[in-house]
């Protein structure tokens, strides 16, 4: 008699069950097949079983008859577990004493699942009933098991209240609209980040972070991917929030090592040879300790005044020279560790702590809430300055930590398929010139027939926007209005904003070569601005707009080089430099959450 959906074990071994109500008498004969041997067979394979036959057979009968196979225990085996596996270290249960017959209970059910006896006995703290007839889960992902740890996914292998701990988290975007979105206990940044990008239809490259913004105290940090939200959550103030934001310049250093830091600014315990893979190593290998060292603005802690000191940057915290650059270790004095601490940009330097500078940074204790009594405040020269401080100490307070979170979209890439992979914004390296004036295109190899080629192209764009029709009047696909309203539609044009503000964007989303956004013009109605961010500084240029036949177009160049729209430009200038010191590569964007 074979049971549909039953296991093999169910059906080529006799089982026995406890307290279930007993059934009008079966014929041992009537159940003998192919899954149940016959009556004499048994009593000859299990002697040693003193169990009574009859009771075992009326259990077995009710069992098929309310269609639930229970499974009991075998006699020369151990107890099986709620997923179908044997318990480790219980002895055999070869010799029992004869057991009575079980007192008669209510009617078992279709829908009421069969209570072992054995397993009740092991979890006498559990109140809910289990089915123990259920097999055992294989793990797909057996390479997440520790070497301890079993390869199969049991109900109780993580903690209930862990797994199911969930909390909801209030997210700002740079415009003032918010989200609420539930999230589990271990979330970290990165997944909240894709989970946001995905909700509002983003492009996913990777660049997308939370802030850590704090108002009340003048300062902001981003979050490193592999952080807990629900962890940093927990140490906020009332008044501070979290914001989805930009950062392209999250891993620059990784992309660029050697030329990342001034040379006077890195000493080593180690020699190295100045490459790329030496330097890395370097800074993330403990017994290599590095050692970043110049002049810092230091504001006092409880007071107002501000001194330039030497201050080195070392694994175990920031020290300051009380006489002179000397590194002795009788003349260095503890300003701030960085173990429980967080490492913060200075937004309001100037108004709120008198900085001598605009190039802030703290360094904030985790306990810290409200108070600003405790933070360490500094101050360098410049941006390139500050942005190197602050990278050296994350990278020694994270380490590999910080390599990995680098590493995890690069590894990500070659695994996801065509469709899969999000657009990304327009790169140097994935764009070359193409010569499509003959039958098949090719490839300009040469950078002066390069630039010439993209001088003509911009030339053809502008013949092409005055096409005329055959009544002698402009096309209608080409409307005078269109391409003055065109360009509000981009992500990258940000209206009527001032150049304080533009600066301002431009410094929130990285201060990476190419990065840029347009806006109004603030002096001229008519024309536009270019922000474009070069070697961490930022630079305008003025779109003007010119007339030609009647028709008007827009230029960076005095009219050399006219575009029919905005769009144009912009698509013009990530392809070539042009007049601009570098390509448009990135843009400024902001999301409505």
């Amino acid at each position: 008699m074979a049971l549909a959906g039953c296991p093999d074990s169910f059906v080529h071994r006799p089982y026995y069950q406890d307290q279930v109500e007993q059934t009008p008498p079966v014929s041992p004969r009537d159940l003998a097949g192919p899954g149940f041997p016959a009556q004499s067979d048994r009593l000859t394979n299990h002697q040693e079983d003193d169990v009574d036959l009859e009771a075992l057979v009326n259990d077995v009968s009710a069992s098929l008859e309310s269609l639930y196979p229970a499974c009991g225990m075998q006699s020369d085996t151990a107890p099986l577990l709620q997923n179908g596996q044997h318990a480790r270290g219980q002895p055999p249960s070869g010799a029992r004493s004869p057991q009575p017959r079980a007192a008669p209970r209510p009617q078992v059910q279709r829908s009421q699942p069969v209570h072992i006896l054995a397993v009740r006995r092991l979890q006498e703290e559990d109140d809910q009933f289990r089915t123990s007839s259920l097999p055992a889960i294989p793990n797909p992902f057996p390479e997440l098991c520790g070497p301890g740890s079993p390869p199969l996914l049991t109900r109780g292998s993580l903690p209930p209240s862990q797994a199911a701990a969930k909390q909801d988290v209030k997210i700002f975007s740079e415009d003032g609209t918010s989200k609420v979105v539930e999230i589990l206990a271990d979330m970290t940044a990165r997944d909240l980040c894709q989970l946001l990008v995905y909700r509002s239809h983003c492009v996913d490259d990777n660049s997308w972070t939370l802030v850590e913004h704090h108002p009340h105290l003048g300062l902001e940090r981003y979050l490193e991917d592999h952080e807990l939200v629900v962890q940093v959550e927990s140490t906020l103030a009332s008044e501070s929030k979290f914001l989805f934001r930009k950062n392209y310049a999250k891993y620059e250093f990784f992309k660029n090592p050697t030329n990342f830091f001034p040379e006077q600014m890195v000493t080593w315990c180690q020699q190295s040879n100045g490459s790329h893979s030496q330097l890395l190593q370097n800074f993330l290998n403990c017994s290599s300790c590095p050692e970043i060292q110049g002049f810092l603005h230091v504001k006092d802690l409880g007071k107002k005044s501000w001194r330039k000191l030497f201050v080195c940057l070392r694994r175990s915290g920031l020290y300051c020279s009380t006489k002179g650059a000397s590194k002795e270790p009788r003349h260095l004095q503890l300003l701030a560790g960085l173990e429980d601490s967080g490492i913060f940009s200075l937004i309001t330097g100037r108004k709120q702590y008198c900085a001598p500078t605009d190039y802030g940074f703290c360094i904030k204790p985790n306990k810290v809430r409200s108070e600003t009594k405790e933070l360490r405040l500094l101050c360098a020269e410049d941006e390139q300055g500050r942005t190197c401080w602050m990278t050296a100490c994350r990278l020694l307070k994270y380490g590999t930590l910080l390599y990995q979170n680098y590493r995890v979209p690069l590894q990500r890439k070659p695994l996801l398929p065509a469709f899969a992979t999000p657009v990304r914004s327009v790169s140097e390296n994935s764009l070359v010139a193409m010569d499509f004036s003959g039958q098949t295109g090719r490839v300009i190899e040469n950078p002066a027939e390069a630039q010439s080629a993209a001088l003509e192209e911009g030339h053809a764009w502008r013949k092409r926007s005055t096409r005329i029709n055959v009544l002698g009047s402009q096309s209608p696909l080409h409307p005078s209005t269109l391409s003055t309203v065109i360009h509000r539609t981009q992500h990258w044009f940000h209206g009527r904003i001032s150049r304080e503000e533009s600066h301002r964007i431009i410094k929130q989303q990285g201060l990476v070569d190419g990065l840029f956004l347009l806006r109004d013009s603030q002096s001229n109605p008519k024309a536009f601005v270019l922000t474009l961010c070069h070697h961490q500084k930022i630079k305008n240029f003025q779109i003007l707009p010119c007339e030609d036949d009647g028709q008007i177009f827009f230029s960076l160049d005095d009219g050399n080089t006219k575009f029919s729209d905005l769009i144009q430009l912009v698509d013009f200038y990530q392809l070539n430099k042009g007049v601009l010191p570098c390509k448009l590569k990135h843009h400024c964007i902001r999301v409505a959450l």
